[in-house]
């Protein structure tokens, strides 16, 4: 898809086409924002904290010749059939069988397909469609928003959420929950015995934990049951399912619970490995190996949660325990255990879905924090044995390539010079380990951004997604007040645009000398134009 930006809308020759879109109202959050027409066949995003009445108006409109010159530049760059755009849904969409926020999701859909957006991320929650009992699932809501995506001409990709969120709150479902209560080590357990109530230990994957069934029979089976209940939609608007790995859907260990306060240097994170299913798996492994006492418990000298790498000696740059040959005996287990299960999740999702016209995905975290170090300590308590001297994602990559799954990578709008100094951390060379590692095994990437509104983070996504990796896709993260907030909205509608074209010489661009303008308008192939405007 060609897309272009004209400076006046006063340029384009062709009438407005209709195009309604119904009176509606934004509630996300805590921010309000009102949808609504003031001429007809136009909508307006205005903020109720923006004084005035300037706001965004979306209207469709014919352009057959207001384009940009074609760039004289020989340089190959990646295009909208290339790089395809998903916007991400709410979290909290879907409430048991009711959409939230109908009318507003409905006129989102709208704004992004006029927008040229490929279409929507969709998560779907283990705990709102399994809630109540096992095997008794309830699909209503989610069909509904299948349906409001496809009259809305989008592609949907959906995510199959088999961990917890802490916000919006959306648990487990009920009845694994109840489970836990009398069998907690069917959960992370950290050295001081605390539980992770966030998903299920990787250790209890294969074990009868659940009713009599194991965890990997009861993901089949919501699989399976999703495929009947969707088979309307897959193929067709669902072209890419994300399979759940772990926390947050990632592959990876909770080693971080909660997040770093703004401005302070995150901690080491610390090792998942104190349930009893994990501790026996360590025994055997050790027992194996010849050594014993090295599987009688996990390392004594790592750092909790939030202390630092020099906390302790296990990540000590040199001679930390983690370059001993138990260090390299623990880590080695440890990577290999997460490996393993992202193997037996990627496996069933192809299985089941081997006979749709659809992508499958996994996330892998970006780990970013204490990269600049030797040991690369966050990325070790989360399960990749990466470090200074180990490429550790080689081995999750051949994973990869070796169930046909695509990478979902996160993090692609954080760039080193807005990291905090002391935390050593380097997002951008973590990002070029594992694409050098997804290129050498030919496994594709879907990118994702970390919040909305980093410092030039969308500059960034640019910069990542036009890089040498197999890059085909990218998920923004995600709609709700900040993502059509006056000040992010339209930064959004420039970068759409500059993805997708190369760098336009100043002379090229068809303004009127002396000139102020008001509107800027977007328009694709397909005859549609987003104004900003005065309302």
């Amino acid at each position: 898809m060609e897309v272009s930006v004209i400076r006046s809308c006063s340029q384009a020759t062709n009438p407005k086409t209709e195009l309604g879109f119904s009176d509606s109202r934004f509630s996300f959050g805590k921010f309000n924002e009102k949808l609504f027409s003031r001429k007809p066949n136009s909508v307006l995003f205005e903020s109720p904290l923006r004084r005035g009445k300037s706001g965004l108006r979306i209207t469709a409109q014919a352009a057959q010749s207001d384009r940009l010159p074609k760039s004289k530049s020989s340089t190959k760059s990646k295009t909208l059939n290339r790089i395809r755009l998903f916007a991400g849904l709410p979290l909290d969409v879907v409430s048991g069988g009711t959409v939230n926020q109908f009318r507003a999701i409905s006129a989102g859909l709208k704004a992004l397909k006029l927008l040229g957006l490929e279409g929507v991320e969709l998560p779907i929650w283990w705990g709102v469609v399994e809630h109540e009992s096992m095997g008794k699932y309830n699909w209503s809501g989610y069909l509904t928003i299948a349906e409001m995506v496809r009259k809305a001409g989008l592609k949907l990709n959906v995510t199959l959420c088999f961990h917890a969120s802490s916000q919006p709150k959306i648990p487990l479902p009920e009845w694994v929950l109840d489970i836990g209560k009398t069998k907690s080590n069917i959960f992370f357990k950290d050295r001081a015995g605390k539980p992770y109530r966030g998903c299920l230990s990787l250790a209890v994957d294969e074990l009868a934990v659940l009713n009599w069934k194991t965890p990997m029979e009861v993901y089949q089976d919501f699989c399976e049951s999703f495929k009947s209940a969707f088979s309307a939609f897959i193929g067709s608007t669902i072209t890419g399912i994300t399979m759940g790995l772990g926390p947050d859907g990632e592959l990876r260990y909770p080693s971080h619970r909660g997040f770093a306060k703004s401005g302070t240097v995150p901690g080491a994170g610390e090792f998942q490995c104190y349930d009893k299913n994990m501790l026996h798996l360590l025994k055997q492994h050790a027992e194996a190996c010849g050594k014993p006492k090295w599987g009688l418990d996990g390392p004594h000298n790592a750092p909790a949660y939030s202390e630092l790498p020099t906390a302790n000696t296990f990540f000590k740059d040199h001679g930390g325990s983690w370059e001993s040959p138990y260090g390299d005996f623990f880590l080695s287990w440890y990577s290999s255990q997460l490996i393993a299960h992202g193997d037996r999740l990627l496996s069933l999702a192809s299985s089941v879905f081997s006979d749709s016209a659809v992508n499958i995905f996994g996330k892998v975290p970006l780990m970013h924090s204490w990269h600049g170090t030797r040991s690369h300590p966050s990325e070790l308590t989360a399960g990749f044995y990466n470090t200074a001297t180990r490429k550790g994602y080689e081995e999750v990559a051949e994973m990869f390539a070796r169930n046909s799954c695509k990478i979902i990578l996160p993090g692609m709008d954080q760039s080193d010079k807005y990291q905090l100094k002391e935390s050593l951390s380097s997002p951008e060379l973590l990002l070029a380990e594992i694409g050098t590692a997804c290129n050498k095994h030919g496994v594709g990437i879907s990118g994702q951004n970390s919040t909305v509104g980093a410092p030039d983070g969308l500059k960034q996504i640019k910069k990542n997604m036009l890089s040498e990796n197999l890059n085909d896709s990218f998920i923004f993260q995600r709609i709700g007040a900040q993502f059509f907030a006056p000040e992010h909205f339209p930064l959004f509608i420039e970068f759409v645009w500059k993805l997708n074209q190369p760098e336009p010489h100043s002379g090229n661009l068809p303004t009127k000398e002396g000139t102020t303008t008001a509107t800027d308008s977007v328009h694709t192939r397909s005859n549609l134009s987003i104004h900003m405007q005065s309302a």
